[in-house]
């Protein structure tokens, strides 16, 4: 009798149509990514309907990215203790509640608070959807799935500016929130009749102790660099904040080390591949989340584009990483992960020093190019090591992967978008913009190099990558 208890988690699931299983989990995919290229076009429009200082707005996206970050740690247990299905569809109803509470904020503060609601259901879904994908395919088929279900990744950054340029061009801003009601509800309903009913892996009690170390501890480091120069910028506050948070988080690691089941396993981190993927998240969160603040911003407030025209124009980095996803299977067939992630970061360099131009007159088509070369990197980078993660990792690590390698890219986010603001915010607040757009250039100009150096941050950490492809197609 025993023996047949202890033997029932372990029988099979039902075969899953695994195309099937993908179609619907790109529907909940799609919502974090989508929304946050439609946010950001939003941004300035915001500013000025909430008559609020680019500090406070940017809050609006920061709040977003720690939530969601503070909400990724507990999602591995959430998948082991109550089944992959349970916790997606939760993420999504959290989610869909978030979306439908912002669009109907009544003041920024408000519109922050429902969007940290909305960044814990979005925190949630992605690491979710790799344990789920991961676990139908198996790790051996990690880099063809993520390459798959990147998809999302693609499309967002085209339909995304120009969806948010439409609605600010002609409705009101609640919906660019109220715009995610219809595809959440069809991401339930495909979940529903299409996710597999999932045996929880282990009865096991939640780790709180990790969870309390481990999220404040993300979001004082957030916070700390948020807070650095603002306005009413502090600087003994943002510093002590920041050690605050480094000391939680040392202490969440040495915790994790000791115990068996950890929220999150840091022992991932040994394997130079985990690590090096892992540092390469963290630095694509910077370069690219930053790049959704700082590069909608230009566009209007330096060469004075609409938010319909900026929406278009910025479509084309998702031109130029659609472009390079259809090349980028092949090249790492041959070349390897690590040649293809180092070219990458090239092409994100390359296609971001066009706005560095701290003087003269920008030419429109050179930046046009550069944003598809710039998308052509960024997508390359972040399709092959979300693949790269999973080299080497069995089946009872895959929550564990998923989980800290979200972190690190919502981490990576979060510090990007307050790093950008605070540094761009810092500059503005010291020119007198009463000659136009060319006094605030050289801010836009020196805030890019921010991007850059994330980017160029990622070469030694690709240098440890496998020389082959981390998995196999």
């Amino acid at each position: 009798m025993l023996q047949q208890i202890e033997a029932e988690p372990a029988r099979p699931e039902p075969v899953v149509d695994t195309r099937r299983l993908i179609i619907a989990l790109l529907f909940g995919a799609v919502l974090p990514l989508l929304d946050a290229t439609i946010v950001n076009v939003a941004i300035d429009r915001l500013s000025l309907t909430f008559d609020t200082a680019l500090s406070t707005t940017q809050w609006v996206v920061t709040g977003y990215a720690m939530a969601a970050a503070i909400a990724i740690p507990a999602t591995g247990w959430g998948v082991a203790r109550f089944g992959g299905r349970k916790v997606w569809m939760t993420a999504l109803g959290v989610f869909l509640v978030g979306s439908v509470l912002c669009g109907l904020a009544w003041n920024v503060e408000s519109l922050i608070a429902f969007r940290i609601l909305q960044g814990i259901g979005g925190g949630m879904t992605m690491p979710v959807l790799q344990t789920v994908l991961i676990g139908a395919v198996g790790p051996e088929g990690a880099r063809r799935a993520m390459a798959t279900i990147g998809i999302p990744a693609v499309v967002a950054p085209v339909v995304g500016p120009a969806v948010g340029g439409l609605v600010l061009a002609h409705l009101s801003w609640r919906w660019i929130f109220f715009v995610n009601v219809p595809i959440c509800l069809i991401a339930l309903l495909l979940a529903a009749t299409t996710l597999p009913r999932d045996t929880p892996t282990h009865r096991g009690s939640l780790d709180v102790k990790g969870l309390l170390l481990l999220s404040p501890a993300l979001a004082l480091l957030v916070y700390g660099l948020s807070v650095t120069g603002g306005p009413d910028g502090d600087t003994m506050r943002a510093m002590s904040t920041i050690l605050a948070g480094a000391v939680l988080l040392a202490g969440f690691i040495r915790h994790a080390l000791r115990v068996p089941a950890p929220m999150v396993d840091v022992r991932l981190f040994a394997r130079p591949t985990f690590a090096s993927a892992g540092a390469l998240m963290l630095f694509a969160g910077i370069y690219f989340y930053g790049a959704l603040i700082l590069l909608p911003l230009y566009y209007q407030r330096v060469l004075g584009y609409s938010t319909l025209a900026t929406g278009a124009v910025l479509g084309l980095q998702g031109i130029g990483a659609l472009l390079a996803r259809s090349a980028s299977g092949g090249l790492t067939s041959r070349l390897g992960v690590r040649t293809v992630v180092l070219a990458g970061l090239g092409l994100a360099v390359l296609g971001t020093l066009p706005f560095v131009a701290t003087h003269g007159d920008p030419n429109p088509y050179l930046l046009g190019a550069a944003l598809v070369i710039r998308g052509a990197g960024v997508g390359i980078v972040t399709v092959l090591i979300l693949g790269a993660a999973y080299h080497g990792i069995d089946r009872a690590q895959i929550s564990h992967a998923s989980s800290a390698s979200r972190i690190l890219l919502q981490l990576g986010a979060a510090l990007g978008i307050a790093l950008v603001s605070a540094v761009l915010e810092w500059q503005l607040n010291s020119i007198d913009d009463g000659n136009g757009a060319a006094a605030i250039q050289p801010a836009f100009g020196h805030t890019s190099w921010l991007l850059i150096a994330s980017a160029l941050a990622g070469v030694i950490p690709a240098l440890l990558l496998p020389a082959k492809a981390a998995t196999h197609a």
